[in-house]
């Protein structure tokens, strides 16, 4: 599938400094592993060219009680179903505000079904809301977790 598939070309996006030390940073997570939580609806397995919504993760939930809903199989679930962290790193990332590494980890993080083939809303739409829920949570650095 992925030598039939059209890429999109994307206009590179300049490099933004952060305002302050990391340390100081708030930081939110988001994952492609179309990581669910609990009385949240599943992402849509059969929608054409994917589901293109996005689910918001507060910090308080329990990693062990996200569930995986992703119509992809190009990715190690079971690896993700054994341990989020590998898919959304949010036991990491708690250790380093703990530290001090980061100042302080995000109240919300977001979680996307990645396999996306037809990305036009997820750009138009989706992605400008998803941009909306991390500034009010003001979020200094977004750290993606692909899979």
């Amino acid at each position: 599938m992925i030598a039939t598939y059209r890429w999109r070309r994307v206009d590179p996006v300049p490099v933004t400094r952060l305002a302050r030390p990391i340390d100081e940073c708030r930081v939110a997570l988001v994952t492609t592993a179309g990581l669910v939580p609990p009385g949240d609806a599943p992402f849509d397995l059969a929608r054409r060219g994917g589901d293109t919504s996005f689910r918001t993760i507060a910090a308080a939930v329990p990693a062990a009680d996200l569930r995986v809903v992703h119509r992809s199989t190009a990715f190690d679930r079971p690896a993700v179903e054994r341990d989020v962290n590998v898919a959304f790193p949010i036991e990491p990332l708690g250790a380093l505000a703990a530290a001090g590494v980061v100042g302080s980890v995000a109240p919300r993080h977001l979680s996307f079904m990645g396999s996306i083939t037809a990305p036009g809303r997820l750009q138009r739409e989706t992605a400008v809301a998803a941009a909306d829920v991390l500034v009010a949570d003001a979020v200094d650095i977004a750290l993606l977790a692909p899979v």
